[in-house]
């Protein structure tokens, strides 16, 4: 059965009602709806817990797809209590760590709309991100790129999700971004994350809705990696 997706209608959904579907084989657990992003396109799943109605919580070490489709995953820490199929639980993500997962998340878009090079790969974490890009020669330069990522930070550009079919993705191929990873489909259409003028590409993680709310960030390093491949990590100025 699929899990219905609440985080990707509201990124800053932090908590919802659900009631349990079924337990896997390796006890993790399903629900009917979910706040939780399961790991994805270079974005962690989240973590949280799962609270019953008499108090008692079940700790999630992280969340994953599941094997069928749709189907999302909550896998709980060791130890947890065993939760059972029709059991009702409030499900409540760790919001400090989505929400930095979220302004990594988004930067890193700005990031390749600074940079417009094929992205060969990509990683986020809660205070940092990359982006593997395929560029013949180097030259990129840290304190130039920091400046103009800083620039678009501060010009609180909104960041909007819509969605189109997957015929018109089909029409215009320019609009994915990443060699290693492809927009999912089968659903007969695609969500596209639209940066205000600076953006727009195939995205299903979680992203802040305006740039302003990523804060300061800085270019912390640039790596060879292979003949054309340069990767970029960006980071929280404040760590």
């Amino acid at each position: 059965m699929a899990t219905e997706e609440l985080y990707r209608q509201d990124s800053y959904l932090r908590e919802c009602d659900a009631t349990v579907v079924a337990i896997n084989d390796r006890n993790g657990i399903i629900l009917d709806q979910t706040v939780f992003y399961p790991t994805g396109g270079g974005q962690p799943g989240d973590t949280g817990l799962l609270r019953l109605a008499d108090g008692s919580e079940v700790h999630i070490a992280t969340t994953v797809k599941g094997d069928a489709p749709g189907e999302i995953v909550h896998v709980p820490a060791e130890d947890q209590p065993v939760l059972s199929a029709g059991d009702c639980v409030t499900a409540a993500i760790d919001w400090d760590r989505r929400y930095r997962h979220m302004r990594i998340h988004t930067c890193l878009h700005l990031l390749s709309a600074i940079l417009p090079y094929p992205v060969t790969g990509g990683q986020i974490a809660a205070d940092k991100g990359r982006l593997d890009f395929d560029i013949p020669e180097g030259g990129l330069d840290k304190a130039e790129i920091t400046t103009r990522l800083n620039a678009l930070v501060q010009e609180d550009h909104s960041v909007l999700a819509e969605w189109i079919t997957d015929e018109e993705l089909d029409s215009q191929p320019d609009l994915v971004k990443t060699m290693s990873v492809q927009p999912p489909r089968g659903a007969g259409k695609v969500r596209l994350i639209n940066v205000d003028g600076q953006d727009l590409q195939p995205c299903g993680g979680t992203h802040v809705a305006r740039t302003s709310e990523i804060g300061q960030v800085e270019v912390r390093k640039i790596e060879k990696k292979g003949r054309q491949n340069r990767r970029v990590v960006v980071g929280f100025s404040d760590g």
